[in-house]
């Protein structure tokens, strides 16, 4: 196995880190979980083989640590120290061969590793405050030594459940977001540490391994403090996977206790000790070589290696995708502007003026699939909504049977018409047709909306986003042109419901005739009805009765007005009350003047409204739609281009600016990290 794969992803963390983003592309690496009393910085500060990690109670770890660790061979002319320093290391912890680097320190090696230290420490009150706070903000450190293996490890707070002190009281829903966000990657491999000395089905970090990685798949146990265990306990069960099977099993490992961390005493003699005691332990002299810190960083770095190499192709398709992403949007945004700013404002209306022609003609390249946009809208607008709108007007919602009644009386003057008012007929159709206007005039508000709508849409360009002030400037005259052409247009609207109310052809080749509406009427009745020999023309209403007293209980042409049969009354002559309203019955005559009435009504509103549905719109599609896709351009020269104000219109919002930056990093970045694993 090729351990530079390792260094791969290293250079790839170094890669991303410069932009500030970690989570860009999903790269392979260690995450260590554990509780804060499990031993999980004993454990990396022996993988390391040095002291090195903030040390203290309550939450020391309070932002990520992800360490890159690189095994560098030592020198020549370093063995003698190195040797040296192998026999006295209490007295002096640093050479030539083993040093760290701080990615925010670019260029500086510190060899002594209490600055490390002392630096970690810094770094992490540099953006949480000196009280325990926590960040998710990574500190990257590199670590050169011959004495560890190539590995990269993220070091996370320690899990915790009851805050301590000024700790804030969602300690415990912080941290375990932090350590889930890096846990849940799919490219993660988990180092749950858990105390052998405590049970491990209460385990923090395999309770929460558990929820990310419930088959156990990538995840590997530590087991710390096995030398603390009760006598006659020992954790072969646990390592045979019989209490909590894990794929990549379980490595036991002995730290250093306090008392020894307080006595100076190396982490190299330690690790002598470790496997000292491992050999000597009748549970685990038989597998001893499967035990201790040495055994889990080789475990770790054959691990890493096999994951990184499974995983490598899909991160060159990912880098290879977010690229392209980010070099298309940086594209969108466009370079910083150089050169004249009034030929930039020109194009601009040029680009927008045919685009918003393209939308409405249904040509733009970006149809949508899943809804209906631009013209087709417009469309739906006319023969949907507004063709129902004017169907769904009833003439007689307002007008009832009564109404017809006391109109055809009314319009027939003095003297009792024979034949069926045609006056009654108009002035019912005409009331009737100016309801009409109402809908016409909304149709015309909705296409007023649906114009608007398109220019809004064209508006989110990322070209407009970028000049805000132009953005507006074409919002406020396109706003104002629709304006402008939607008052003419409502002006030739209201007339055509005008002149269908100015006369009323009674001759449309699509009207229902007199006599056919009386055929109809008789038809429905079975009732005769009595035609004039002369004209053809049938009678409505009886003659005028004679002087002559007519029989008991017939009724008289106003007999519906007056319905008292009160002899003495009758013989009075009262005059007629101030307010004379026929009852509610109507007579046989009555009811078959008012259905022929409302016959012919039916028959010439539909025309009306049929006309109507055909005209408003093409008055519409003139007035409005038309004008606009023939005339905003010049409405747009005349009131953008000829006022000379470029400079301030083409001035960048910081957002624009901002985000250009980000693009130029990401794909500075991104080129970076494809040149990386194109040469693996």
């Amino acid at each position: 196995m090729d351990p530079s794969l390792i260094k791969v992803v290293n250079q790839l963390q170094e890669a991303f880190s410069t932009v500030g983003v970690q989570n860009l592309i999903d790269l392979p690496q260690i995450t260590v979980v554990g509780s804060q009393s499990s031993g999980k910085s004993s454990v990396l500060e022996n993988i390391v083989g040095r002291d090195f990690l903030p040390r203290g109670t309550g939450i020391v770890t309070r932002r990520p640590l992800v360490l890159q660790l690189i095994n560098r061979p030592s020198s020549e002319t370093s063995k003698g120290e190195d040797a040296n320093n192998s026999l006295n290391e209490g007295a002096n912890e640093n050479n030539s061969s083993e040093w760290g680097e701080f990615l925010h320190l670019p260029g500086q090696k510190i060899y002594n590793f209490e600055r490390i230290r002392d630096e970690i420490v810094r770094e992490t009150e540099e953006k949480t405050g000196k009280n325990v706070g926590i960040s998710s903000v990574p500190i990257y450190l590199r670590i050169y030594s011959p004495h560890v293996l190539t590995l990269t490890l993220v070091d996370l707070p320690g899990l915790t459940k009851v805050p301590v002190g000024d700790q804030p009281r969602d300690i415990e829903k912080q941290i375990r977001e932090m350590v889930l966000k890096y846990m849940s990657k799919n490219n993660a491999i988990i180092l749950a540490v858990n105390a052998a000395n405590t049970d491990l089905a209460n385990s923090d970090g395999l309770k929460l391994a558990r929820e990310v990685d419930p088959e156990g798949l990538r995840t590997i146990g530590v087991l710390t403090k096995v030398d603390l265990m009760d006598k006659g306990t020992d954790v072969v069960d646990i390592l045979a996977g019989r209490v909590i099977p894990l794929r990549l099993g379980y490595v036991p490992v002995i730290n250093r206790g306090q008392k020894d961390i307080e006595g100076k005493k190396s982490i190299r003699l330690a690790l002598d000790a470790e496997r000292e005691f491992f050999e000597s332990h009748p549970s685990y002299s038989t597998k001893a070589q499967y035990c201790g810190t040495p055994f889990l960083a080789r475990k770790l770095n054959m691990i890493l290696m096999h994951h990184i190499r499974n995983t490598l192709p899909e991160i060159k398709v990912r880098i290879n995708a977010a690229l392209a992403k980010y070099q298309a949007e940086l594209q969108s945004l466009g370079d910083s502007l150089v050169g004249d700013s009034s030929s930039i404002v020109l194009n601009l209306i040029t680009d927008f003026c045919n685009e918003f022609r393209t939308v409405l003609d249904g040509n733009s390249e970006d149809l949508s699939i899943t809804e209906l946009s631009g013209g087709a809208r417009i469309a739906f607008v006319f023969h949907e909504i507004y063709s129902n709108g004017i169907q769904a007007v009833d003439p007689f919602d307002e007008v009832k049977d009564t109404d017809i009644r006391t109109i055809l009386y009314n319009s027939s003057g003095p003297s009792p018409s024979l034949f069926m008012g045609t006056q009654a007929f108009e002035l019912i159709v005409k009331q009737q047709i100016k309801r009409l206007e109402d809908p016409s005039q909304k149709c015309v508000s909705l296409i007023f909306d649906e114009l608007v709508r398109i220019l809004n849409h064209l508006l989110q360009k990322p070209v407009f986003k970028r000049f805000p002030q132009l953005k507006d400037e074409f919002f406020k005259v396109g706003m104002g042109f629709f304006k402008k052409c939607m008052k003419p247009t409502a002006t030739l609207v209201s007339d055509l419901v005008a002149m269908e109310g100015s006369y009323i052809n009674t001759v449309h080749p699509d009207f229902l005739s007199g006599h056919q509406a009386m055929a109809i009427v008789q038809s429905q009745s079975n009732k005769p009805i009595p035609v004039d020999p002369k004209t053809g023309k049938p009678l409505t209403n009886n003659p005028v009765p004679t002087v002559e007293t007519p029989p008991s209980g017939a009724s008289s042409f106003f007999g519906s007005f007056f319905g008292s049969k009160n002899k003495k009354r009758l013989a009075a002559m009262e005059p007629p009350p101030p307010v004379l309203r026929a009852s509610t019955t109507l007579s046989e005559r009555e009811k078959t003047d008012t259905e022929v009435i409302k016959l012919l009504i039916t028959s010439y509103f539909n025309i009306v409204k049929r006309t109507l549905a055909d005209m408003v719109p093409k008055s519409v599609s003139l007035k409005m739609i038309r004008y606009s896709k023939e005339h905003i351009q010049h409405e747009l020269l005349e009131q953008i281009y000829k006022n000379n104000s470029y400079e301030k219109l083409l001035e960048e919002s910081d957002i624009t600016v901002q985000r250009r930056k980000e693009c130029e990093h990401m794909v500075e970045s991104l080129l970076q990290a494809s040149e990386i694993v194109s040469s693996t």
